[in-house]
């Protein structure tokens, strides 16, 4: 094959020049399909994971996830389990979750069992989906916090009723100074 023309196409070195052609074509095709095949994750069947999930690519889960999980597109297939927030692009659930859900599209197949609010732009559900809780349409779900209390109601709760820390001047059980 080193060293040799293309005038030898008849003796047995013929089978690698035919590749060649091949080789030439693999390293011509654009790089996006191997980075897209390198940002995929998959949670498999028989694993659990605990903690926290964050990624840039599509994270499928055949398992069981306890925890936060966040990438840009997030596949829960049937017979998979989700405690916890999900955070995503794009959101398919054909299994269970147990948790917020933030995404610009979501779609609950027809195996989906989802109880817990879910903030989207999109949201389909198929017929037999299961899901319990609240749905709020929001432009970009991914840009807004969401916080379990309001910050004046987490305040209020955190501090004595005229909204001063317990035992501060002017909270319970003090009497407010007098001002002219």
């Amino acid at each position: 094959m080193f060293g040799k023309t293309k005038d030898n196409a008849t003796d047995k070195d013929q089978a690698p020049v035919g590749v060649q052609p091949l080789q030439r074509a693999a390293m011509t095709q654009p790089a996006a399909a191997p980075e897209q095949a390198d940002k995929t994750s998959t949670i498999s069947s028989d694993m659990t994971v605990v903690g926290k999930i964050t990624g840039d690519g599509t994270v499928k889960i055949f398992g069981r996830v306890e925890g936060e999980l966040r990438a840009s597109t997030i596949l829960i297939s049937d017979g998979a389990h989700v405690e916890g927030e999900v955070a995503a692009e794009d959101v398919t659930i054909g299994g269970s979750v147990k948790g917020t859900i933030h995404a610009n599209r979501v779609k609950l197949n027809s195996t989906a069992v989802v109880e817990g609010d879910i903030f989207h732009r999109s949201l389909a559900i198929e017929e037999n989906a299961r899901f319990e809780g609240s749905s709020r349409r929001e432009d970009n779900t991914l840009a807004t916090p969401r916080l379990p209390l309001s910050r004046p109601a987490a305040q209020a709760a955190a501090s004595g009723s005229n909204g001063k820390p317990n035992g501060a001047p002017g909270g319970e059980g003090h009497a407010a100074p007098a001002t002219d």
